[in-house]
C-alpha cells in the first residue's frame, strides 16, 4: 500500500483556467487535464525560471517529484499544441499557499482545493 500524498504547496488558482485553439467548438475536441500541482511545476520551472530544488523547496516536495511533475506537465502541453486539443487546469491533491509571493506582487488565501 503507498504511502498518503502530501499537499502540494502552489501559489495560487489562475484567473484562466482553460484554453483551446481558436475557430474549434469546445465539444468538437478532446480536452487534457494539467493539474494545478503540474501548473504550479511549470510557472516556477519556465516562468520564474528557478532551478528544481529551489521550485521542490517552495511547493514542498522531493527535487525528484518536482522533476516528474514537470516532466508530466510538458508532455501534456506538448501533446495540447502539437495536436490542437484544449487544455483545462483544475484539480489536484495541492494548499494555497498565504506566505509565497505569486510572481503578481499580491498574496493568496490558504485552503486545502
Amino acid at each position: 500500500m503507498p504511502r498518503p500524498k502530501c499537499y502540494r504547496h502552489v501559489c495560487g488558482i489562475p484567473d484562466k483556467n482553460y484554453f483551446k485553439p481558436r475557430g474549434i467548438p469546445a465539444s468538437e475536441l478532446e480536452e487534457v487535464s494539467l493539474s494545478l500541482d503540474e501548473f504550479e511545476a511549470i510557472r516556477l520551472s519556465d516562468y520564474e525560471q528557478l532551478y528544481q530544488e529551489e521550485a521542490a523547496k517552495r511547493m514542498n516536495i522531493s527535487r525528484q517529484t518536482f522533476g516528474r511533475i514537470i516532466g508530466e506537465a510538458r508532455k501534456k502541453i506538448a501533446d495540447v499544441l502539437i495536436k490542437g486539443k484544449a487544455l483545462k487546469i483544475a484539480g489536484g491533491e495541492v494548499t494555497l499557499d498565504e506566505d509565497a509571493r505569486c510572481g503578481r506582487g499580491r498574496r493568496r488565501k490558504s485552503e486545502n482545493i
